[in-house]
């Protein structure tokens, strides 16, 4: 059964930085690529980043870019994603997802069929 768990959320003051961990279990994932999407209180979830299986490939929402970093360690199973310069509009529940296919790397959520519990990040301004 596979499970993913993301971890590293918390409280910090704009400016600030977090590293959000996604731990997979039950499969492997270095054959296919990882995604971060995000929700915010009352607005739909959107996506954030997305990581090839290789890792070599990356791509982000417009409104993270150049602040947030996406990364992955196959052997551990694990991505993450470094948030950097945080603002109060990036206060949200952040998940990580597996998508259906291994070899998708797009940013469409009902292409993912894999999601964590999310974990709360607070950026107070």
């Amino acid at each position: 059964q596979v499970h993913v768990q993301e971890s590293g959320g918390g409280l910090v003051q704009a400016g600030g930085s977090l590293r959000l961990s996604c731990a997979v279990s039950g499969r492997t994932i270095s054959s296919t690529g990882m995604g971060w999407f995000r929700q915010a209180p009352g607005k739909e979830r959107e996506f954030v980043a997305q990581i090839a299986s290789s890792g070599l490939i990356v791509r982000y929402a417009d409104s993270v870019k150049g602040r947030f970093t996406i990364s992955r360690n196959n052997a551990q199973a694990t991505i993450y994603l470094q948030l950097n310069s945080l603002k109060p509009e990036d206060t949200a529940v952040y998940y990580c997802a597996i998508p259906k296919s291994s070899s998708y790397t797009g940013t469409q959520m009902n292409q993912y069929n894999y999601w964590g519990q999310g974990t709360q990040v607070t950026v107070s301004s």
